[in-house]
């Protein structure tokens, strides 16, 4: 809007400077001229003058675009940091987050394995300590196998292949696991 009015104020200087005059007769006298001449290099200064001073008024407001431009880039970048301070604080809440948890459920997963090889070890130990019995629903062959001991009062059999096994009250072959 200034530039503008500058402008036209520019124009109509201009106009009232270059403006054509009527062609009269001379009839002047040196006076006339010398006050003529003298009005004219007073305009001509005015005129001057105030080209100074748009050209100056021109100068000050394109500074002070300049300022606000700078300011308003300034804050701009400043409200781009702290936009970005602000998600990488959420990331890193978020992720120490998620480590909690996967360190829970680490730790669960470590207490039920630690709770599965204690009871397994148990058994196993359990069923080292007793005799292992397998039994089979399959009769005993009427060849006999060499006697090799007792288990529980009766006889051990060792077979072709050095399994070991008795006849239970059924007539059935019970392996003995070593």
């Amino acid at each position: 809007m200034k530039r503008i009015l500058i402008l036209c104020f520019l124009f109509i200087a201009s106009n009232t400077i270059f403006a054509q005059e009527t062609a009269t007769k001379k009839k002047t006298t040196k006076a006339k001229t010398e006050v003529s001449a003298a009005e004219k290099e007073a305009k001509q200064k005015a005129a001057n003058e105030k080209r100074k001073t748009t050209i100056a008024a021109k100068k000050e407001a394109e500074a002070q675009a300049a300022e606000a431009k700078a300011a308003k880039q300034q804050a701009a970048n400043e409200k781009r940091k702290a936009t970005i301070a602000a998600k990488k604080a959420a990331a890193e809440k978020e992720t120490a987050e998620k480590e909690a948890k996967k360190a829970t459920t680490a730790a669960k997963a470590e207490k039920s394995k630690a709770e599965k090889t204690v009871t397994e070890k148990a058994t196993k130990a359990k069923k080292t300590a007793e005799v292992k019995l397998k039994e089979t629903t399959e009769k005993a062959p009427k060849t006999p196998d060499k006697v090799t001991g007792e288990y529980n009062g009766k006889k051990v059999y060792t077979g072709p292949r050095g399994g070991k096994y008795y006849i239970n009250k059924n007539g059935n072959k019970t392996y003995i696991e070593n």
